[in-house]
């Protein structure tokens, strides 16, 4: 089967050029002229971008959370991803009871049955002794090459600095990333029994018990075990000003660190937490302020942050309440589990299918970024972090056929009705936003085009990935 797209603007990280493009059997065999081609179809993208799928590396897919489950599966998540232009996601392996092969076997028995697109994984270590330390070594011959470490949820997630090192350093020694969920798991715990004794149970307390300074101190903290560990180091959802000075700092002294940030980070902040409707905007680590929504920005204009990425895990804001999708009427538990208590709202936000829309019209538009700074941070930089470059986040002959079709000049009005998340909100509701996908295609084969969508569960496929590159 061959696939030939003619007359579009490529753009990658490196440049932008007018060319044709030639997929055969998923792979791109050809860039040029040509328009020679034995059978297959061909569309016409004059007037538009071609660029290449984006990777999110940070997502949450079918996650149990405060007696729910988040929202979007691998089928309805693959869906929303690729109506904005998202062909490849990594979401994370919970450690279970048995061995870490054990816990992505699991795991993969779900997904690949279901997921509508391509998809790889990270490993969570929240136990760590001598065995899991063998196992570490062993990841990547399951194709998984990260994993991620937390200095928050006590009792639940974390695992003390020494293990933190421990897991860094066996990681170091075989080419795997460590990531960090960087907070202070001590002062939250101390300040939430605090607020709840004082009868403090609105939305606004789940930030005001998670101090931003904690999470400055634990990325710093991060970066200090990294280097002594001789390791890599990746700090997911950076919503701190201070944190973008720690990772600036770190850089600076020679340590392997890099770092993402997210949509709601860049956009929003604690006085949303005030509205009637404030739960919807509860995560972890939570919004912060207008000045630290412009450092992240900024971090992302000079290059010292890496990624944008989304820490997509959707909630319905009333799980009472069903809505329809795909013809059938959904109801899940949501954010009014906590309508009495800020720590029973389930923590996530829907944010996969914004991430490349809300970047162009707010940082291509405006000047802020160049569109190959725009590719660099939605998928090539990803895709060389976590090993799936050149295979996926760049246009060139041997790379898949995953595609975007980008109409710099779509203009829409954005809300819970054009984002394909299953559940019922969106952030960016009534937000008018320019630059879309009309047509996204994955290994050559149309996922989405023209608003109509054209993927199945099972058709994406699970990648086993390489160490990746430090940026």
């Amino acid at each position: 089967m061959q696939t030939l797209i003619i007359d579009g603007t490529i753009v990658t990280a490196e440049g932008r050029y007018k060319s044709n493009i030639l997929i055969e059997d998923g792979i791109i065999t050809r860039i040029g002229d040509s328009t020679e081609m034995d059978e297959g179809w061909v569309i016409d993208a004059e007037d538009q971008l071609v660029l290449p799928g984006g990777v999110d590396p940070h997502v949450h897919l079918n996650l149990e959370m405060a007696g729910t489950v988040s929202s979007d599966d691998y089928y309805t998540g693959g869906k929303a991803a690729a109506f904005g232009g998202t062909t490849t996601v990594i979401d994370f392996v919970s450690q279970g009871p048995g061995s870490l092969e054990e816990s992505v076997s699991a795991h993969r028995r779900f997904a690949d049955s279901n997921t509508s697109i391509d998809y790889s994984s990270h490993m969570n270590i929240t136990y760590f002794d001598d065995q899991v330390a063998e196992q570490i070594a062993g990841l990547p011959d399951l194709g998984i090459t990260s994993i991620k470490v937390f200095t928050a949820y006590n009792d639940r997630l974390r695992i003390n600095d020494g293990d933190v090192f421990r897991a860094m350093r066996v990681a170091g020694q075989n080419d795997i990333l460590t990531m960090v969920h960087a907070e202070n798991g001590d002062v939250i715990d101390l300040l939430i029994k605090e607020a709840l004794q004082a009868g403090h149970t609105e939305p606004i307390w789940h930030a005001l018990t998670r101090p931003g300074w904690g999470a400055v101190e634990a990325s710093l903290r991060a970066f200090a075990l990294a280097a002594q560990a001789d390791a890599p180091v990746y700090l997911v959802h950076m919503n701190m000003a201070g944190e973008v000075d720690q990772l600036k700092y770190a850089r600076s002294q020679g340590i392997y660190a890099m770092g993402e940030t997210c949509p709601q980070y860049l956009f929003f902040n604690e006085e949303n937490l005030l509205q009637t409707d404030g739960a919807k905007f509860v995560c972890s680590p939570p919004l912060r302020s207008k000045t630290d929504n412009a450092a992240l920005w900024q971090g992302l204009e000079d290059g010292t942050i890496q990624v944008l990425a989304t820490d997509h895990c959707p909630f319905f804001f009333n799980g009472q309440q069903a809505i329809e999708y795909e013809g059938e009427m959904v109801a899940i538990p949501g954010k009014e589990l906590g309508k009495s208590d800020f720590t029973k709202i389930p923590n996530g936000l829907p944010g996969l299918g914004d991430r490349l829309p809300l970047l162009w019209t707010y940082g291509v538009l405006p000047g802020r970024i160049s569109p190959e700074r725009f590719v660099a941070l939605t998928s090539t930089n990803p895709a060389k972090i976590f090993g799936l470059y050149p295979k996926k986040g760049t246009i060139q002959v041997g790379s898949d056929g995953d595609i975007a079709i980008w109409d710099p000049k779509l203009e829409i009005k954005y809300g819970v009705n054009v984002a394909q998340h299953r559940t019922d909100y969106n952030l960016y509701e009534g937000w008018k936003l320019k630059g879309m996908p009309t047509m996204v295609l994955q290994h050559g084969e149309i996922l989405v085009e023209n608003g109509a969508w054209y993927g199945k569960p099972g058709q994406g496929k699970f990648i086993e990935r390489v160490s990746g590159e430090v940026l």
